[in-house]
């Protein structure tokens, strides 16, 4: 199948990108990896008026140290996020994320802002920006505004963008000492999309953790917080008990989607499983 017809602009400035993206509103849509965008075009699922290719936009990509944690600019591609030894040592859970993300291919034309602000509640990264409590810079005709991560997934590939706003980067914070980072997805093949994913960030102590976010992904229309099963952790050493604690009470909190690859109950079970996994071996 071959798209619906669309005009075309590629501009050379943000300026000139916000304008066209204002001029033509909700009918436009930004262009970045194209990943995701041109399979729903091919398949008519999208039939925008007009495609801003945001790709000769300059510093737009890129990944650098700042006061605050780490920048990473949202026409950043995956592969580099994935070979970044900065991004290895500052946001660990990235790191760790971005191997799951579908294929090589895919992640050396894919982007990390278009993966951000496309909010598929079974994609790797936001459930990692809300873990690590990022912060979303954003463009538009009134100026730049930046957006919480809890505040910016806001349902079924819904975000705080508004029409004639660019993402532009992620601020994930300074990982401050003795948090730790895990994540773990289960996927029916490799590179497909998780049935279920988890993506925590806690601290740990002598062994004890502290507080933290255990986030999933997979199970409804955006990132989900577990924050009742993540209290249970504070204070706590590991050990069975515990995560049989844990567990329970995820089937109590999540309520989790159903479709061809896992129903309701089994999403539940596997939350404890992805629980267990991932947080035993922070507190070794």
């Amino acid at each position: 199948m071959k798209p619906a017809p669309f005009a075309y602009v590629r501009p050379a400035s943000l300026e000139d990108a916000i304008a066209a993206l204002d001029e033509h509103g909700e009918d436009s849509r930004i262009l970045a990896g194209g990943q995701s965008l041109m399979a729903t075009l091919n398949m008519r699922l999208s039939a925008p008026e007009i495609l801003v290719d945001i790709g000769r936009v300059p510093d737009l990509a890129g990944i650098e140290e700042t006061d605050a944690g780490l920048r990473i600019g949202a026409m950043t591609r995956h592969a580099e996020v994935e070979a970044s030894d900065l991004v290895a040592s500052r946001a660990p859970l990235i790191a760790s994320a971005m191997p799951h993300i579908a294929h090589p291919a895919v992640r050396n034309c894919g982007t990390f802002g278009g993966s951000i602000a496309l909010a598929d509640p079974a994609a790797e990264l936001p459930a990692c920006a809300v873990a690590l409590g990022a912060r979303m810079t954003i463009a538009g005709k009134g100026g730049t505004r930046t957006v919480d991560a809890d505040a910016f997934f806001r349902g079924l590939y819904e975000t705080a963008l508004e029409p004639g706003e660019v993402l532009t980067a992620v601020e994930v914070p300074g990982i401050g000492a003795g948090w730790k980072s895990g994540f773990m997805e289960l996927a029916r093949r490799h590179g497909d999309y998780a049935m279920i994913g988890l993506a925590a960030h806690v601290e740990v102590q002598d062994g004890r953790f502290g507080q933290g976010r255990l986030v999933f992904f997979g199970v409804g229309e955006r990132p989900v917080c577990a924050v009742r099963s993540a209290a249970l952790l504070d204070g706590e050493s590991w050990s069975d008990a515990l995560g049989d604690r844990i567990a329970d009470a995820l089937k109590e909190e999540l309520d989790p989607s159903e479709d061809l690859n896992a129903d309701a109950p089994m999403r539940r079970h596997l939350a404890g499983v992805l629980a267990r996994r991932v947080l035993a071996p922070l507190a070794a």
